[in-house]
């Protein structure tokens, strides 16, 4: 445990007793500074960018593994650590009056997830590059590709883009990215992160080697539960027995066993418990879709969209029967300022991206097809909580 979280926790001393201290260190789409039990990982990681510490960029690599393998989460720290080491290099060097110092490439991360558009894409690599602010108006994407080749060319060593979640529904066609990497200056190398084995991607032709992540082994997935719980629920909240039943039922999926951690602990909030009992965690088991999507694309979906599924997670089962019942109840609601043709168009736009799913119904109710209801992919709770966290 780090020094402020001793300090948190005497803060929360004297206060009444509440079982979730911070929900965020339960979300199963937050990454942490050091993820658990993963060095192995790290090693192979940096065996391949091992040139940037001689000012060398490494050659193109495709990361891949199942959901839930920890991918973002170990790239994202990763990079967040040779950022501020290529940082701190930089002004080592600057600062020095020895000639013909190296310095590091620098490392960028781009979540294709939020960045869908060769716009974003750009202003993404831009605004992680210069100190004050890209503007999101008033520029044109030639421009934005001008600027960010100027300012590659005039780099000694370029830098090494992340980019992940490529081959995902509803984000940026693999065969898009190519281009948007074939517009880069040669400079720049890129490290992708997905799912699908490298025979099946078109990327992994411009790419030097492939690294798979595996899922997680059952005593790893029990220290990451241990350890963000910790973090975000009161002093033994949670005992081995549960998270070891969690591990084994998520089967090496952080993810499901973050989300069932959350769901759980959530429960026995509201119930005013001061720790997680089995039928709190058989509840987050039953509410948890098998298979289920991640809650991180449920998260980046456009506010109105995120809207429509904030208003159907609430609603009564009978209100789901039908897609047109479901749409006549989101749309009657006060906060959805939205048509019914809109709402409709939404819930089929994803149920088409895998978010929520159509269910024929089993009884015919006359003539023509029967209706079908509207499943969600994804836990109601965690995304509930989640959401109204970040609207409040």
């Amino acid at each position: 445990m780090d020094i402020d979280a001793r300090i948190k926790r005497r803060q929360h001393r004297d206060e009444d007793p509440q079982l979730v201290r911070d929900y965020e260190a339960l979300s199963p789409v937050a990454h942490i500074d050091e993820p658990s039990d993963r060095g192995p990982v790290f090693e192979r990681l940096l065996d391949h960018l091992d040139t940037v510490f001689d000012g060398r960029l490494p050659p193109n690599a495709y990361v891949y593994g199942p959901f839930g393998s920890g991918k973002s989460a170990i790239v994202t720290a990763l990079f967040s650590h040779l950022e501020r080491f290529s940082t701190e290099t930089r002004s080592v060097i600057y600062t020095s009056t020895r000639a013909g110092s190296q310095t590091s490439p620098g490392f960028i991360y781009v979540d294709i997830r939020e960045t869908t558009s060769e716009f974003a894409f750009y202003h993404r690599v831009l605004d992680a590059l210069v100190e004050d602010p890209v503007p999101e108006h008033g520029i044109s994407t030639g421009e934005l590709r001008t600027r960010l080749h100027d300012i590659l060319r005039a780099s000694r060593t370029g830098v090494v883009i992340g980019v992940d979640h490529v081959g995902e529904p509803n984000s940026t066609e693999t065969s898009d990215l190519i281009d948007l990497f074939a517009g880069l200056p040669s400079n720049v190398s890129w490290l992708a992160i997905g799912r699908n084995e490298p025979d099946e991607i078109a990327l992994t032709e411009y790419t030097a080697t492939s690294i798979r992540i595996e899922r997680y082994r059952k005593q790893m997935l029990v220290d990451v539960l241990m350890s963000r719980a910790s973090k975000g629920l009161a002093q033994q909240a949670l005992d081995h027995d549960l998270a070891r039943q969690i591990a084994e039922w998520a089967d090496g999926n952080a993810h499901d066993a973050l989300a069932a951690l959350f769901i759980a602990a959530d429960r026995a909030n509201r119930a005013e418990q001061s720790r997680l009992r089995e039928e709190d965690i058989t509840a987050a088991f039953e509410e948890i879709p098998r298979p289920s999507v991640s809650l991180g694309r449920v998260l980046v979906l456009p506010a109105n969209r995120q809207l429509v599924l904030r208003e159907l997670v609430d609603l009564d089962p009978e209100d789901r029967a039908s897609v047109t019942k479901t749409t006549e109840a989101i749309s009657a609601k006060p906060s959805v300022d939205l048509s019914p043709g809109t709402v409709k168009r939404f819930l089929y736009e994803m149920a088409e991206i895998g978010i929520v799913e159509r269910v024929q119904s089993d009884t015919a109710t006359g003539k023509g097809r029967p209706p079908s209801r509207v499943e969600l992919r994804f836990p109601p709770t965690v995304f509930r909580r989640l959401y109204d966290l970040q609207s409040s």
